[in-house]
């Protein structure tokens, strides 16, 4: 498969692996709403939140939406829009790797950008989540009017990549039908089961390829044996063909004379639709829109906003309710908004000051239940709430050995992320981490077991592995990997009781 290559592109390929891991501290004066909620609101460097994201939220997230800048050479007030090429895709290649590692096996990931990088990033993604997981490009038509004073042409559209992390497993919802869907949709025959469209019921097969399905049909009205036309076939065998007519499936027309018959679909039976790759701004909303939604709830707008019809577009054919959305490029907060109004649950990371000026006060209007956007089509009313984050302390020195504070959730969830490449799902604190491949995990870390000093409960003894949970699939002779201080165990006894254990802090991995 080919690749991209370009200037510093060695020291990009490294750059998430080398990325240190970071705390995220919370703080309540800025978090709103339900305490209990799982949504998050993280200020700082999106390589460094979602490096932070990735020993608890690795596998996790359902849809990633991600609006980067352009690298269009213009001057945005709220982003560094202007970077030369090489470091534009040195600054999105490590991301992506990460933002690739956070995505479910049945997640997919949906990226605007125009013409200036769309390309080389093409590239990119084929090589971070496989071509063979591309499933469209999308044109969004963003723009109501023209530009006049365009040199060469006006460009009123942008594309949207949509990648899956595994095309096997990934799956598409189809859409609502809206009134437009339904207009060819009548009752000429006043039909008691109400409006029908049809479609012919000449097959595409010639009577050679599928003899079974070249007979003749007699007209109702007429009693004339009707052949399909110019040799081909029927849509459906004989058999099919008599309980379609007895059903009064197969229409022959106002006079009922025609001499091919078409077959009815009801409205009541029709599916959702399936989703197109050209969007429409009457459909999904464009730049302009996107403006005055946020002129309503700013006094200081964010300079590239999308509309919310995008994003509810692309949430309902990637997500269900509950999923978990994740947006690295917040902006204006509108990913974080509209998963919120469609009781999705929502990351969002922003690195600037409007984390706090744009983000914050935005999403605190839409638990107060804002009514702009898409609230009225969603009857969105209002309602939970979402935690405040800023990134804290790097867990990790610089020779990779632990630092002294860090809290049991944390270090479990990094050994735990280290050891088995997965998300820690702990339900309540305990030194038994999970199982993963036959083998349980524990961690003897700040008094989990109940002792409240500092180092309490920490070292390995037979009275502590006494106290231990079992291994909850094979308690008789388990294997089990044990995080603690020391151990008192002798090498005899820990192969005896299938136990390997690892020193804290020399056996935790930084990275």
């Amino acid at each position: 498969m080919p690749i991209l290559q370009w200037l510093n592109k060695e020291q990009a390929v490294v750059t998430a692996r080398n990325c240190q891991y970071r705390l995220l501290e919370q703080v309540p004066d800025l978090s709103y709403g339900e305490p209990n909620t799982e949504n998050m609101l993280i200020q700082g460097d999106n390589l460094e939140a979602l490096k932070a994201l990735i020993p608890t939220h690795a596998g996790r997230v359902k849809c990633i939406f991600i609006d980067p800048p352009y690298n269009t050479k213009s001057a945005f007030e709220h982003y560094d829009d202007n970077l030369e090429h090489s470091k534009w895709l040195s600054m999105i290649y490590p991301r992506l790797e990460l933002l690739h590692q956070l995505l479910s096996d049945d997640g997919s990931i949906w990226i605007t950008l125009d013409d200036n990088e769309a390309h080389y990033f093409k590239v990119i993604m084929d090589e971070i989540f496989g071509r063979k997981n591309f499933i469209q490009g999308i044109t969004w038509h963003r723009k109501v009017s023209p530009a006049n004073d365009a040199t060469w042409f006006s460009n009123d559209h942008d594309f949207i990549f949509v990648y899956a992390k595994n095309r096997e497993v990934f799956t598409v919802n189809r859409l609502e039908r809206e009134a437009k869907h339904n207009k060819g949709y009548t009752n000429p025959d006043n039909d008691s089961r109400g409006a029908w469209n049809s479609v012919t019921f000449t097959g595409n097969k010639t009577k050679q390829e599928r003899p079974n399905l070249y007979y003749p049909l007699i007209n109702p009205t007429t009693g004339e044996e009707i052949y399909p036309p110019k040799g081909l076939t029927w849509r459906a065998s004989k058999e099919r063909a008599q309980k379609l007519m007895s059903d009064n499936i197969l229409y022959w027309g106002k006079d009922g004379k025609s001499k091919s018959p078409r077959m009815k679909g009801f409205l009541s039976e029709a599916k959702p639709v399936v989703p197109r790759s050209v969007w429409l701004h009457d459909e999904v909303g464009h730049t302009q829109e996107a403006m005055t939604e946020q002129k309503k709830l700013s006094d200081s707008p964010f300079g590239t906003p999308k509309p919310e019809r995008l994003l509810k577009r692309i949430l309902s054919i990637s997500t269900d309710a509950g999923d978990l959305v994740l947006d690295s490029f917040l902006g204006s907060a509108t990913t974080a908004a509209v998963a919120k109004k469609m009781n999705r649950k929502f990351i969002g990371i922003e690195l600037g000051e409007h984390a706090i000026t744009h983000c914050q006060p935005r999403l605190q209007k839409v638990v107060d239940g804002e009514s702009g956007g898409i609230s009225k089509d969603v009857n969105w009313q209002g309602g939970g709430g979402f935690k405040f984050y800023r990134l804290g302390e790097v867990i990790f020195n610089e020779n990779g050995s632990l630092k002294n504070g860090i809290s049991f959730n944390a270090l479990a969830a990094h050994i735990w992320y280290g050891d088995t490449k997965k998300s820690l799902e702990q339900k309540e604190k305990s030194p038994l981490l999970g199982v993963h491949n036959g083998i349980a995990y524990y961690l003897l870390y700040n008094g989990i077991l109940g002792d409240k000093r500092p180092d309490g409960g920490n070292v390995l003894t037979s009275k502590v592995l006494a106290m231990l949970p079992e291994h909850p699939s094979n308690a008789e002779g388990g294997k089990k990997v044990i995080y603690g201080e020391t151990s008192r165990m002798g090498t005899a006894r820990l192969k005896s009781e299938n136990i390997i254990f690892k020193q804290i802090p020399y056996d935790v991995r930084g990275r």
